[in-house]
């Protein structure tokens, strides 16, 4: 008895210390959020004057999906669905006004998960909704910068009217007095601290998300004269149904119903204004700071000790339009809304400098960082690991991609097609492969009723309320 007394309590003990050192082994992590960015990198080529050349040069030495795709093009149910590895229809996260521990409170995150299995957990930035959320299960130890004095914006052209939508416009500032910047700092000294054990450190920018304000050296890498538009299509929503046309141009979330585009809609605004190539500049120049802090971090992370065992990850949690569709920010189920970069590179064991174009959720983040880091499988998770993708990128992969906007509104994405069904019954089909711009509804044609049929297979039974 007394034996299986002793045993009884040394077996916690013996569970943490191998546990400890099977993690001695394991691989750190660095956890790279990109808030809003949409694929103008200029290695997945989405608009010819993207200067991203640190974003490249991850992609660079790892794989790069140019087909990811968010749960939910919104940042709470994207960041939560990611981050728990459950779906917004099993959750009932759907809008940014939902709180993680009200509606998941035994939901285990992936920097949980970490934690459990020895590693040390610490973050900065925008990595749950809101740049300052934070959830103390979560982390080991988590920055939060001091408030800063406000950044003088140049001053707005007097001659737009009032109401005119122009949130952008350059800073006469640093890098270093960004909220983005002092996270950076924050996390470059990280890495150059020894470690006791491995690491997930995660850095979470709020840039490019509006508004788009950033030191003026960003926008003069993109000279206003020669900004290029996006391609759109007069009359786009002309074959969408009546709800589509309601998230181009009202936007609203889902938590809350509350609409906050301009009156008439923001593209409308822009186009009235004269603003639209001004408005490019400036999303250009803000991804061009973001990639400017992951190119300091990138580069501290090659002079550490840490350079050759650690896995790399950079997401973005959904896309924004900028015309396309007459539609702006994200809120909408096409796929400029929820295609967005992800980039994974891994220390060995897997490809280099390469294009991955198999559709993949963000969802199979939890999944994937867990097999690639030798973790304890978890059940209940919605997504599936992305390593026989980072092996044999061109390998096959039939598994659709689900994405949800608010109770009963979902978007299924295979190789060739985009089916759309929202919750009152409105219809949309495109056809990726002769029409990725997503110009012709095909819903209502007798010819595609099979494909339908197929796709409509994959959508969620049920939508948590």
């Amino acid at each position: 008895m007394r034996n299986l007394v002793r045993t009884l309590i040394l077996l916690p003990a013996l569970g943490l210390f191998l546990q400890r050192a099977a993690a001695d082994d394991s691989p750190n992590v660095l956890f790279i959020a990109v808030d809003d960015l949409r694929d103008w990198v200029g290695h997945l080529g989405g608009h010819p004057q993207a200067t991203t050349p640190n974003i490249d040069r991850l992609a660079a030495s790892g794989v790069s999906f140019t087909r990811a795709y968010c749960s939910a093009p919104l940042c709470n149910p994207s960041r939560i669905s990611l981050l728990t590895g459950i779906a917004p229809s099993r959750s009932g996260v759907y809008g940014n006004g939902e709180k993680l521990r009200d509606k998941l409170p035994n939901a285990v995150t992936l920097m949980q998960h970490f934690r459990a299995s020895g590693y040390s957990a610490r973050g900065a930035g925008k990595l749950f909704h809101g740049s300052r959320a934070y959830d103390e299960d979560s982390w080991d130890g988590y920055f939060r910068p001091a408030n800063s004095k406000k950044l003088r914006r140049i001053k707005r052209d007097s001659s737009l009217l009032k109401s005119a939508w122009v949130p952008w416009g350059p800073l006469a500032c640093s890098d270093d007095e960004m909220f983005d910047g002092k996270n950076a700092n924050w996390i470059i000294a990280e890495l150059k601290k020894p470690q006791g054990n491995p690491f997930f450190l995660a850095y979470g920018l709020t840039k490019p998300h509006l508004t788009w304000e950033v030191p003026q050296k960003y926008f003069d890498l993109h000279p206003i004269d020669g900004i290029e538009l996006p391609v759109v299509k007069k009359g786009d929503l002309d074959d969408v149904p009546p709800f589509g046309q309601k998230l181009a141009r009202e936007v609203y979330d889902p938590s809350g119903e509350k609409n906050f585009a301009t009156r008439g809609g923001d593209h409308q605004n822009v186009i009235d204004n004269g603003q639209w190539r001004k408005a490019v500049q400036a999303y250009l120049a803000t991804i061009s700071f973001a990639d400017a802090q992951i190119g300091r971090v990138l580069d501290a992370l090659d002079k550490s000790e840490h350079a050759d065992n650690t896995v790399i990850v950079l997401w973005g949690d959904h896309g924004w339009h900028l015309g396309e569709k007459e539609h702006w920010r994200k809120h909408a189920l096409w796929d400029v809304s929820t295609r967005t970069p992800l980039i994974i590179s891994v220390p060995d064991g897997v490809t280099k400098g390469q294009l991955c174009h198999r559709p993949v959720s963000l969802i199979d983040l939890y999944p994937t960082l867990v097999d690639l880091c030798g973790l304890p499988e978890r059940d209940g998770l919605d997504g599936q690991s992305l390593k026989p993708l980072l092996r044999n990128p061109g390998q096959e992969w039939d598994r659709p991609v689900v994405m949800t906007y608010g109770s009963g509104n979902h978007a299924v994405q295979t190789q060739r097609w985009r089916y759309i069904r929202y919750a009152d019954g409105g219809k949309e089909l495109y056809d990726h492969a002769r029409d990725p711009n997503e110009w012709k509804n095909l819903a209502s044609l007798s010819q595609y009723k099979s494909t339908i049929e197929e796709l409509k297979m994959h959508l969620p039974e049920r939508n948590k309320r």
